[in-house]
């Protein structure tokens, strides 16, 4: 997909990694949406700023209409609130499920007739490599990025037909604010920049990667799958 003159609409556009994307995609010569709910945070120069909720379909179906000429839609909104899944808050693991699965699913549903309409386009859905490896102590959002991750083959499939292709973002220590929170004791040198992993993320985008592993630790933990699970313990 051709980014220069490409319109992107993306949640999460706020903070972190989000401002990354938003700045790099106005680069490559993209009309930009920067999504949120509450769009007067949204300060990047050149992006325009759009209402946007994940968690309410009735927010998402309302953006939709309102960034109408939307060929690409990056689903970057996600929260982690450190719950388990046993022992944790049940609020915090429902609203890291509502924000992190059913959010993309509702902005996804939202956008892919606007973006077929279009004349087709893509889908970035930004995951972890908590996708695939599930520390007890961080369960839930793991739980909520395993889903995306199910979530990104199944529409892949549904969209192709479409001309909407799917790919998804995968990353282990990236030098943002949620990981800086969830990695505290993860040395910077194996945190990659979150501008790095933006321009990774659009050069996917671009040629067509369905997925789009990061960093060292993505690639490790993905060639891992295979390996059989430990025994439980006794």
């Amino acid at each position: 997909m051709e980014l220069k003159n490409a319109v992107a609409v993306f949640t999460g556009a706020n903070r972190g990694f989000g401002r990354h994307l938003a700045t790099q995609l106005v680069e490559r010569g993209a009309k930009v949406y920067g999504a949120a709910r509450r769009p007067e945070t949204v300060d990047v120069p050149g992006v325009i700023p759009l209402r946007l909720d994940v968690t309410d379909e009735a927010s998402t179906r309302a953006a939709a209409r309102v960034a109408s000429d939307t060929t690409l839609l990056i689903n970057n909104a996600g929260i982690s609130t450190g719950a388990t899944p046993i022992g944790g808050d049940m609020a915090a693991v429902r609203r890291e499920m509502e924000t992190n699965f059913l959010g993309t699913v509702a902005a996804t549903r939202s956008f892919a007739p606007v973006i077929e309409g279009n004349g087709g386009g893509a889908v970035l859905n930004v995951l972890s490599t908590l996708s695939w490896f599930h520390p007890a102590g961080l369960g839930s959002y793991a739980a909520s990025k395993a889903a995306a991750w199910a979530l990104t083959g199944a529409t892949r499939d549904e969209l192709a037909p479409r001309a909407i292709a799917v790919s998804a973002l995968h990353v282990g220590y990236m030098d943002t604010d949620m990981d800086t929170d969830m990695a505290a004791d993860v040395p910077a040198e194996q945190k990659v920049a979150a501008g790095e992993v933006a321009a990774q993320a659009l050069h996917g985008i671009e040629t067509g990667l369905p997925e789009i592993l990061a960093d060292e630790t993505s690639r490790h933990i993905k060639q891992s799958l295979a390996a059989a699970p430990q025994p439980n313990a006794a």
